[in-house]
């Protein structure tokens, strides 16, 4: 499939070749360990054993690196699995890392508890302001990790500004486009090293599956990192490797419903009582704003507010509502509402990535419009 086709037709074809077995217009479900050999070492089609590739894991990530525009995909179990990998491949004792102040509290944890032990060391920049990147930097700074928008506070890191301080620094640029997806925003293009996702979230789209990507704008470190996948082996299954397939499908589809329905709720949540501040990138008072209409397509579908009243009157907003599900993750079809102080950036609590008491984040799904508005309504009372 040519890179030259509009995104909305290389999510449908990137790597969905018919099956040449029955003509099947979906790949089908490789659900096998291993693979006939003709002979000692004799593949056919390069497989051998799933964990080192698989027809059906083969297809995602051709998928990803197209939507991405990387050179190499990389699919895994869960996104912090990616992570893992990624790390254990571009860093050694004595190296450090720039994390941003308002990153997810797994990808903190994943740091202050687990790559510090292997002796790498990292700080905490506002990612949106370069100065702060510049400033978090060290002779040893070998990754700049950015989120954005961010979670759950929806910062805005400008890209390309940040490329070009990591390029300056010798570091690599490392961009999490969970929140944006590729079709809302393809860091690449605007000088990363490499992606992450969760495909839990919108990629997957469904709130049925677990998985995690690597894609890499360089063809050598795509290599690296697919050495370490299979030294590693936290690969992502043919049926969860299907499903992420399945739902990229509808991605663009899904994600201008996302982004419509969000922009909706957060101008009416601009202008109740009740509410004392809102994020959200496409709110022109957000001081994101302008970098975001730079470099996103749209500006997605998560929302994030303050309520009058604390952590309880935040709490009790989660607890009423009805058409939102309380619960965590993000990105599928159904709307969720969640409370990030005590539940998914509960690992950050004391940090300085601590997020507010009186913060609710919602992940505005496709349902009605006005079902959305009517039930965050009632739920701020």
């Amino acid at each position: 499939m040519s890179d030259q086709h509009s995104f909305e037709t290389l999510a449908i074809h990137a790597g969905n070749t018919a099956d040449p077995l029955t003509g099947a217009v979906v790949p089908p479900i490789y659900q096998v360990s291993t693979y006939k050999q003709d002979g000692v070492g004799g593949l056919r089609g390069g497989y051998e054993y799933s964990r080192s590739a698989n027809p059906t894991r083969t297809a995602l990530e051709e998928n990803l690196a197209a939507l991405e525009g990387g050179r190499r995909g990389l699919a895994f179990a869960s996104g912090l699995a990616a992570e893992d990998c990624l790390l254990r491949t571009v860093l050694v004792p004595g190296d450090h890392v720039v994390i941003p102040n308002d990153a997810y509290g797994g990808t903190f944890r994943l740091f202050a508890k687990v790559v510090s032990r292997w002796g790498v060391e990292w700080s905490v920049a506002d990612t949106s302001d370069p100065a702060s990147v510049r400033a978090a930097l060290t002779p040893k700074t070998k990754v700049i990790w950015v989120e954005t928008p961010s979670n759950p506070l929806l910062g805005i890191t400008d890209i390309a500004a940040v490329a070009d301080i990591a390029r300056t620094a010798g570091a690599k640029l490392v961009v999490d486009n969970t929140f944006a997806s590729p079709y809302l925003q393809q860091p690449l293009s605007l000088g990363a090293d490499i992606v992450v996702h969760s495909l839990t979230k919108y990629m997957g789209g469904h709130s049925d599956v677990v998985g995690g990507a690597l894609i890499a704008a360089d063809a050598a470190l795509g290599e690296e990192l697919a050495y370490h996948q299979n030294a590693m082996g936290a690969v992502a299954g043919p049926f969860d490797s299907w499903l992420v397939l399945r739902g990229i499908k509808t991605l663009p589809v899904r994600m201008d419903r996302h982004s419509e329905n969000a922009g909706r709720i957060a101008e009416m949540l601009t202008k109740h009582p009740k509410v004392t501040k809102v994020l959200y990138p496409g709110l022109p008072e957000h001081a994101g704003h302008e970098v975001a209409a730079k470099q996103m397509r749209a500006f997605g579908g998560m929302v994030s507010f303050q309520v009058e009243g604390g952590e309880e009157a935040a709490v009790g907003v989660c607890n009423r509502a009805k058409v939102f599900t309380l619960g965590e993750s993000l990105g599928g079809v159904e709307s969720l509402i969640e409370h990030p102080g005590r539940m998914t950036h509960a690992s950050v609590a004391g940090s300085a990535l601590e997020v507010p008491a009186d913060l609710v984040r919602l992940s505005v799904g496709i349902e009605a419009v006005d079902d959305l508005l009517a039930d965050l309504t009632q739920a701020l009372g």
